[in-house]
């Protein structure tokens, strides 16, 4: 029983102790954001030509640079500026967090990315999107999304 015990200890030990690496590619933090709207939507004027954007962990949407406990609002604001392809109206859920990476943003020393699940009518499967809160980027339109037309 104690060899169990013992070799459970060494295994989450040696689990919890895995390094991160910054894996993430378009980190600029001399990109400026978007200005936001009166309806709190992010004027976007620009449609990402690279497919991994905002699809892929290593190219994630990054809305960071705000603290963390007030950083979702610019989740709400990049949402609130896209649309489906044909100007359907969206629908997202946050599912889950990922991929790990150091930051100096984060007192901890290191940021997460959000998943969210991206939803309008006539999509045949939900798109995932990668969102990094932590730090700044260009804000584009993921390929497959319209942006709103702004009023």
């Amino acid at each position: 029983m104690k060899k169990i015990l013992f070799s459970i200890l060494i295994l989450t030990l040696a689990t919890s102790c895995i390094s991160t690496r910054n894996t993430i590619k378009n980190i600029d933090n001399d990109a400026r954001m978007p200005n936001v709207t009166r309806e709190q939507a992010f004027i976007i004027t620009e449609t990402a030509k690279d497919n991994k954007y905002g699809y892929n962990q290593d190219w994630p949407v990054n809305l960071g640079f705000m603290s963390i406990q007030t950083a979702e609002i610019n989740v709400k604001r990049f949402f609130n500026a896209l649309t489906g392809p044909k100007g359907e109206k969206l629908t997202y859920t946050k599912t889950d967090s990922c991929c790990p990476f150091p930051s100096e943003r984060n007192n901890m020393g290191a940021g997460l990315l959000d998943i969210y699940e991206v939803t309008w009518e006539g999509l045949a499967q939900p798109k995932i999107i990668y969102i990094n809160l932590y730090e700044k980027g260009a804000v584009m339109a993921p390929a497959g999304f319209g942006i709103k037309e702004l009023k």
